[in-house]
């Protein structure tokens, strides 16, 4: 399932959100960026995409487009990993409190200033999203986003530079995964495989690298 977590989300628990056609789907634009094919291998599965996304698009993918596919180039590329919870202390934070649409702008003020990935206006109706806040402002937050059955990925972590270093995301980590397990789910997470420091602190609280996988943008050009 979490070999292929766009596709099984939005043919799962966001079927919701999700326009699909054939073999493809894709979340609307405020919500996330993200497409998916149900088997990246099938010809036919590239094809219902480009009918999707329209001439001349640039689709979010994750894992490469396969070179046997024509009409599809390459438009940016983040070699990234995907890491599992194998002994995460999930436990509740006393200062997290559940973000809500009110709170929109204060996330994406949060996501601007410290670029945890991407994050639109509506991408708090992908799951719980937490906070925690100082003085009032919102200092940091941690949130759901794909949900493959059985599975749930932690996303938007991040924290306001001032509040680095006290634990703020980690604890929110904690959170989230708190609630993700009541559920019986698993958490994962993915982040760019350059960022040695976060993988670091997620393998050192509880997560383990499962895989690489790589984020791309590709572009439709026949």
């Amino acid at each position: 399932m979490i070999d292929n977590p766009i596709w099984h989300s939005l043919t799962g628990a966001h079927s919701h959100l999700a326009t699909v056609h054939g073999r493809a789907a894709r979340y609307p634009d405020e919500v996330a960026q993200f497409y998916a094919v149900a088997d990246p291998s099938d010809p036919a599965s590239w094809v219902d995409l480009a009918e999707l996304a329209g001439p001349g698009a640039e689709v979010a993918v994750a894992g490469p487009v396969p070179a046997e596919h024509p009409g599809w180039e390459l438009a940016a590329e983040i070699p990234g990993v995907q890491l599992v919870d194998v002994s995460l202390r999930a436990e509740p934070h006393p200062e997290a409190v559940r973000l809500t649409a009110a709170d929109v702008p204060e996330m994406l003020d949060l996501v601007e200033r410290t670029r945890p990935g991407p994050f639109r206006p509506r991408t708090i109706e992908l799951g719980t999203y937490l906070g925690i806040r100082r003085e009032g402002a919102l200092v940091a937050m941690a949130g759901e986003r794909m949900r493959p059955p059985g599975w749930t990925e932690i996303s938007a972590v991040c924290t306001d530079p001032a509040y680095r270093g006290r634990g703020l995301a980690t604890s929110l980590v904690r959170a989230v995964a708190a609630g993700i397990r009541e559920r019986g789910e698993t958490p994962f997470l993915h982040t760019a495989a350059s960022n040695a420091p976060a993988i670091r602190l997620y393998e050192a609280i509880g997560f383990k690298l499962r895989r690489r996988t790589t984020f791309g943008r590709y572009r439709l050009v026949a």
